[in-house]
């Protein structure tokens, strides 16, 4: 209980700072219509200042790895086994396959590019699942370095950014094709990176295409699980090849996506417990990423180059070519 306590008192200054960022980078949203994460985060650089303080540094990398992870688990609230058997096994495959090629593709240019595999599998993955969520999520099970840092602040800044985008261009791009209501929520949920975007994007459609893109994104949350538990694998063989040891390397967090994705699919929770749950995930993902920002500076962030943001725009035109083959040939 003791170092309950000591550890509380350590971690408050840091948490308040990047609670403090939260809210000021939501009340920003909500006045301007801007990204709630990208507001944590350029909120979080321009304090960077205060890692100088000593009495800030326990707290803020408590806010942007455990924080984060609560956050992650909480996601689970947001899926049931109905809404994967809702629409029925082929766009089901079709967004399953449509990350998965997508990660395959951005490690296949991170290589072609020179740059290394755990940007190509952070971008790739962030792209194809749930953008910045999905960023955070697969940096916190590949090596840690400080090169990693860099590359996970640019990647949740290049993947917010695009997805800001793509709510404009997208639903210009539905009407241009002509795609009736059913392939436009696919589109955009199957291609969008973020969930705030789809949603943004899909009720400016239509509250049908609103309905279907938002239930289209959230089956790309659940791909989160399997890859990252994957991603953990293929890191662990690579530090320890021919290890034979039989424990999976599942973090704590994606067993609680799965536990609480279980509990919400049989309705074992109260519908206002689940709603307020699925808020706070959102309010723990902003936190962690003022967080983020906080302890990182601009100059690192510029360090990353110019070849991961052609790489990541390379997988956005990828995803979404990729989606709207699958509506072509559906």
């Amino acid at each position: 209980m003791t170092d309950l306590v000591e550890k509380a008192r350590v971690n408050w200054p840091g948490i308040c700072l990047a609670v403090t960022l939260a809210m000021a980078a939501s009340f920003l949203s909500m006045r301007y219509g801007a990204p709630a994460m990208l507001m944590g985060l350029l909120l979080g650089l321009a304090f960077h200042f205060l890692m100088d303080n000593p009495r800030v540094v326990p707290g803020i990398e408590f806010s942007a790895t455990q924080l984060l992870r609560v956050g992650v688990a909480l996601l689970g609230l947001r899926i049931t086994f109905a809404d994967l058997t809702e629409l029925g096994w082929l766009p089901v495959a079709s967004v399953c396959t449509g990350v998965l090629l997508t990660i395959a593709f951005g490690v296949m240019c991170a290589r072609v590019m020179g740059l290394g595999y755990p940007l190509g599998v952070l971008t790739g993955g962030s792209v194809g699942i749930c953008g910045a969520s999905a960023a955070m999520a697969i940096s916190s099970v590949l090596p840690a370095s400080d090169k990693l840092k860099q590359e996970t602040l640019f990647t949740v800044i290049g993947v917010t950014t695009l997805s800001t985008l793509a709510m404009v261009v997208y639903p210009l791009v539905s009407h241009a094709l002509h795609l009736n209501d059913t392939d436009a929520g696919i589109f955009i949920g199957a291609t969008i990176h973020d969930v705030a975007q789809v949603v943004g994007a899909g009720y400016s459609i239509s509250g049908e295409v609103g309905d279907l893109s938002t239930f289209v994104k959230l089956l790309r949350v659940a791909m989160l699980v399997p890859v990252v538990v994957f991603i953990s694998l293929f890191v662990r063989r690579l530090a320890r090849p021919g290890t034979t040891e039989s424990a999976l390397p599942i973090p704590w967090f994606l067993l609680g996506f799965v536990a609480l994705f279980i509990v919400n699919s049989v309705s074992l929770l109260p519908e206002q417990l689940v709603t307020w749950a699925s808020s706070g995930a959102s309010w723990l993902l902003l936190t962690a990423i003022a967080a983020l920002g906080v302890r990182t500076s601009l100059k690192d962030v510029a360090a990353v180059g110019v070849k991961p943001i052609a790489l990541m725009v390379l997988e956005t035109a990828f995803l979404a070519l990729l989606a709207l083959s699958f509506i072509v040939l559906a």
